[in-house]
């Protein structure tokens, strides 16, 4: 493991390939454009190395998603078919597990877990995006929003899955050092993507 203090850079494609089974990784992100540059390397990398994609988005973010992969020549249709590619609503899936207004624990993982099933008839390495935590950290709900981060942990330590979060910078508004320093620690990887850089990641690991 890296210094804890240490950013290192990695070409995107190659960042993507190497990630670890059990790594959970964020992006704090300036605009869209960053985030789903990210995400179409995250997805497609997954797709190219015959394993399945669970993409947990805003319906804006995953039409977005959706052009740059057929744009990368990727067929939707079939992959959507075999449960290679899920992709799913964020609120919806949300408010399948919230329970007054905080994740109930054997909900969330009756319903991250029917997910993982399907993907797992493939057999390949499974990779997971969600952005339900970032639709209750800009609710102002943080408190649940890291809940739901420990109960993707909890998840991550059972399951074989890569697992990526996102949330737009704008979300921190009052004390932002901490608040995103608060979210970095629920993760083992820190992705920290400028919008001019096209080809390459900064990152670096939490201890």
């Amino acid at each position: 493991m890296s210094d804890n203090n240490s950013w290192q850079q990695s070409e995107k494609k190659a960042f993507w390939r190497d990630i670890a089974p059990d790594d959970h990784v964020v992006q704090i992100y300036e605009n869209d454009d960053v985030l789903l540059n990210t995400l179409a390397y995250f997805v497609g990398d997954g797709f190219n190395a015959d394993g399945s994609v669970i993409v947990i988005a805003t319906p804006d973010h995953l039409k977005q998603l959706d052009e740059l992969l057929l744009k990368s020549g990727f067929n939707l249709d079939i992959l959507i078919a075999k449960d290679q590619y899920i992709p799913v609503d964020a609120a919806e899936t949300l408010s399948k597990f919230m329970v007054n207004g905080w994740p109930d624990e054997k909900y969330f993982m009756e319903t991250a877990v029917g997910l993982m099933k399907r993907a797992q008839k493939n057999g390949g390495q499974i990779r997971a995006f969600g952005e339900m935590v970032a639709l209750l950290w800009e609710r102002g709900d943080s408190s649940a929003a890291i809940h739901l981060e420990q109960l993707w942990n909890k998840l991550c330590a059972v399951e074989d899955f890569c697992l990526f979060c996102a949330y737009p910078k704008s979300a921190f508004i009052n004390d932002a050092s901490a608040s995103i320093m608060h979210v970095c620690t629920a993760h083992s990887k820190i992705i920290a993507a400028d919008e001019n850089l096209d080809m390459e990641l900064q990152y670096k690991y939490v201890s």
